[in-house]
């Protein structure tokens, strides 16, 4: 017999597509399959934009870093040509300062010296150093602008700091500046120059003051000469004072420094050798103490890199008739003449001093800083930046830096 035909399903309806189906579940519709899948789609689409976003965020910052690193680079590479270059790049750009001081701040008071054969460039930088005009060359400028040359009188003057070019000029023509029978001796001076500023300040004649200081021991100085025993300060005599007696007073002033910095009397004259050449060497007072370590090392007789040589060009300088010259290097003359203070040629100190130093220096010669320098060398000739070194090569180094700076600025020291 045949078997019934199967009976025909028919459609869901929408109440059939709503109800539950067997085991709890309920059976998706077309538009729910859609949904669903529509869903992960979204799902996966924010995920990976998720991930894209921290991405870019990943390398936003690497950029942000390397930019900030060639940042750095340029602006520590911009300051180190700003410090080199910056008087060419303030002229070049037109951003130059006033080179004088404002008219009416002048304000405490300066001493300046004058000394015969002083010119308009050179007491501008007398000017300048004392704090009473802005610039090294404000005077110098004015005067060359305005076309004037006045005579300019030997002598002590007292003045203000922060002075125009203008009013500093007034005040050394006016004879009420000049201060009677004064003279100022700064640190540093060879004896000459310090009798030839005693001469202009006081009128005794140089002859007489040259033949007061022929004689080191009418002083109770056991040395060949005087230099380094006068010392630099500012002397007001009265009028009826002895050439003697004028080279008495330096003198004992120098013992009396000699005496507070506790040198032994058989060690004076060394003691003042050594400050005289700290002296003349060092750009700042805070470097005193280590060129004195500096020279002690040197002249350590097991010192195998300078085998008790000095080679300090002020010794050299001196030796030479180069020491007044006003530059810190020394010609190839200097440096090769064979006399006896010349510490190229010969080891040791040289015979006795270079010059007249100051209470920090002798102090300083007394009491070297620690530590193992052997080399210095001023590399900044404006604001006295000096390196010190313990190898050769490391001067060396120090020495270009020197050299750069040389190459970068229009500068007599060099």
């Amino acid at each position: 017999p045949e078997e019934p035909a199967p009976a025909k399903t028919p459609l869901p309806t929408a109440a059939a597509a709503s109800a539950p189906a067997a085991g709890g579940r309920t059976p998706q519709t077309l538009d729910a399959l859609f949904e669903s899948s529509h869903d992960d789609d979204e799902h996966a689409r924010t995920a990976r934009h998720h991930r894209e976003r921290r991405k870019g965020r990943i390398a936003a910052w690497v950029i942000l870093g390397v930019v900030l690193a060639i940042l750095g680079g340029i602006v520590a590479g911009g300051f180190a040509v700003w410090n080199t270059y910056e008087s060419q790049i303030r002229s070049f750009m037109g951003w130059e300062e006033p080179k004088d001081y404002e008219d009416g701040i002048a304000e405490g008071e300066a001493t300046v010296t004058i000394v015969s054969g002083d010119t308009g460039a050179s007491i501008s930088t007398s000017l300048y150093q004392a704090g009473v005009t802005k610039t090294d060359e404000a005077f110098y400028d004015y005067l060359i602008s305005t076309g004037q040359n006045p005579e300019f009188q030997p002598g002590v003057y007292t003045l203000k700091q922060k002075m125009t070019s203008a009013a500093a000029l007034t005040m050394l023509e006016d004879p009420g500046s000049r201060r009677e029978n004064t003279a100022q001796l700064p640190e540093g001076l060879t004896m000459e120059s310090t009798l030839i500023r005693v001469s202009d300040g006081t009128g005794i004649p140089l002859a007489d003051l040259r033949a007061a200081a022929a004689d080191p021991s009418v002083y109770g100085v056991s040395a060949a000469s005087l230099e380094g025993w006068l010392f630099p300060a500012t002397y007001t005599f009265d009028p009826d004072t002895t050439p003697q007696e004028v080279i008495k007073t330096m003198v004992d002033r120098t013992v009396q420094s000699l005496d507070a910095a506790g040198v032994p009397v058989d060690q004076r004259e060394r003691i003042l050798t050594v400050a005289s050449i700290i002296q003349r060497e060092a750009r700042f007072t805070a470097d005193f103490y280590k060129v004195s370590r500096v020279i002690e090392n040197r002249l350590a007789p097991d010192n195998d890199e300078t085998h008790g040589y000095l080679q300090m060009d002020s010794t050299a300088q001196y030796g030479y008739n180069e020491i007044n010259k006003g530059t810190a290097s020394s010609s190839a003359e200097a440096l090769e003449n064979d006399n006896p203070w010349n510490t190229y040629v010969h080891p040791g100190l040289p015979i006795g001093p270079i010059a007249n130093p100051g209470d920090v220096a002798i102090d300083a010669a007394m009491h070297p800083a620690d530590g193992p320098w052997l080399y210095f060398v001023t590399v900044n000739l404006d604001t006295g930046e000096t390196v010190f070194t313990t190898t050769y090569a490391e001067h060396e180094k120090a020495v270009a830096q020197w050299q750069e700076w040389c190459s970068a600025n229009d500068s007599d020291d060099c």
